[in-house]
């Protein structure tokens, strides 16, 4: 099967522009079918982006008893937004709507309480995914190669199970668009996996796809509508392909060399510190965590991040697959 993207396809940071500023943390990105976006708040909500470029911002209203960290967010069918909670120390899965007001949807897993969650996806049927990057505290402990006690876990009308355990840091996951693979990326354990989707909710074997060296941290991972995934590393700050023939093609890369031997060297001893990537040294996409598909012909790309403010975006030579949330409408 033919694979459009060239394979010399590559951009530079000034191929880029800036689409919304004044955001925080904004880790994960939702792109409509509106031309809206929905971006991942960390003071604790969403902020949405126009088509226009003006932004609002959703709040939870009453955080006095509990500071939460939105990561990873979806959009619901009947339009709250739901989001993973990275705390401190505990986790879940939470709605909220435009008001601020917070429905928490899933806390505990086997009786125990979730630890910080990363990401929340809808699948096409309804059910909602989830992951887990470590069972560590502080999830630190878990900046290593040494480590692999995240975990995938699904929500449907049998409740709450985990179906895939052992990852390496578990982040983003994606359907890949012919609905036959789980892709998952293993931040610091540099590598992207997949599982084959045998019936429903169960997996077969995990499958090692692409593995990454120096500071390569694959976080986001979303499908273009040929059946490449796209993934942003943090640390290295560089946008990849995984071409469905298995190639990894560098898209845009913007990295202090300096900085990232120092982040490589601290992985490799198992010492990589909160400190350590707080920062992105002198690198300008601030630590790009997300990629989402929008626009007229969902040939936009739109970037998210850890450590900026601001959403950025550039023009695609393919389309992204629709999402699921895609024609969904977000409840005011």
């Amino acid at each position: 099967m033919h694979y459009p993207l060239p394979r010399d396809f590559q951009i530079g940071f000034d191929d880029l522009r800036i689409v919304a500023r004044g955001l925080k943390r904004p880790e994960c990105v939702l792109a409509l079918a509106s031309g809206e976006l929905i971006v991942a708040n960390g003071n604790g909500g969403y902020s949405v982006v126009n088509s226009g470029g003006e932004t609002k911002h959703v709040l939870v209203r009453d955080q006095k008893a509990r500071k939460y960290l939105p990561n990873g967010i979806a959009l619901a069918a009947t339009g709250e937004v739901l989001f993973a909670d990275l705390g401190e120390d505990r986790g879940g899965i939470f709605s909220i709507d435009a008001a601020g007001n917070i429905q928490p949807l899933i806390e505990s897993l086997n009786g125990e309480p979730l630890p910080p969650s990363n990401f929340v996806v809808n699948d096409r049927d309804g059910r909602l995914w989830l992951t887990v990057s470590t069972r560590r505290k502080p999830r630190t402990i878990a900046w290593s190669h040494q480590v692999a006690d995240g975990y995938i876990a699904v929500v449907d009308e049998a409740g709450v199970r985990i179906v895939a355990d052992g990852l390496g840091y578990t982040n983003e996951i994606a359907f890949s668009p012919d609905g036959q693979w789980l892709y998952v990326n293993e931040t610091y354990n540099q590598r992207t996996s997949r599982f084959p989707l045998l019936s429903g909710t169960t997996v077969g074997p995990k499958e090692i796809l692409a593995t990454y060296d120096h500071a390569d941290f694959p976080d986001g991972l979303t499908f273009d509508a040929h059946g490449g995934a796209w993934i942003t590393c943090i640390g290295s700050n560089t946008l990849y392909v995984l071409r469905p023939d298995g190639q990894l093609q560098t898209v845009l890369k913007d990295i202090d060399e300096p900085y990232a031997r120092q982040l490589q060297a601290k992985l490799i001893a198992g010492n990589l510190s909160q400190q350590d990537m707080s920062s992105a040294g002198q690198s300008r996409l601030g630590n790009i965590s997300s990629l989402a598909f929008g626009g007229p012909t969902l040939n936009t790309a739109y970037l998210g991040c850890l450590l900026d403010d601001c959403v950025r975006a550039f023009e695609c030579p393919v389309p992204g697959m629709a999402p699921v949330h895609w024609h969904r409408v977000l409840k005011r």
